[in-house]
């Protein structure tokens, strides 16, 4: 069982950043791939990014290749998301996940936080 608690949302203006964090609950953080997705009001929820168990390995969804960076520290049992460049386009809910593979589809994960409020303004 993994517990994953969001933090680091807020009100933001357009271009500017803000760097979440997932903090994982238990001794087994470093054998789990991470996954970060949000969703906006009427919409589904959609992939942002993920990282391997090791870190070596990142992906982006297309919308925020460039502008987002995932990381993690598997001594602090936590991953990052930083985001810079922010759109309005990025308010939404944004959420951790954790599960066996880094996938793009939020049905290979089988643990999910509360999520975080990301709202940008223009």
């Amino acid at each position: 069982q993994v517990q994953l608690v969001e933090s680091g949302g807020g009100l933001v203006q357009a271009g500017g950043s803000l760097r979440l964090s997932c903090a994982a609950s238990g001794r087994t953080f470093s054998s789990y791939a991470m996954g970060w997705f949000r969703q906006a009001p009427g919409k589904e929820r959609e992939f942002v990014a993920a990282i391997i168990r090791s870190g070596v390995s990142t992906y982006y969804a297309d919308s925020v290749k460039g502008r987002f960076t995932v990381s993690r520290d598997n001594a602090k049992n936590t991953v990052y998301l930083q985001m810079n460049s922010l759109k309005p386009e990025d308010t939404a809910v944004y959420y951790c996940a954790a599960g066996p593979r880094a996938e793009r589809h939020g049905y290979g994960y089988n643990y999910w936080g509360q999520g975080t409020q990301v709202t940008v303004s223009s």
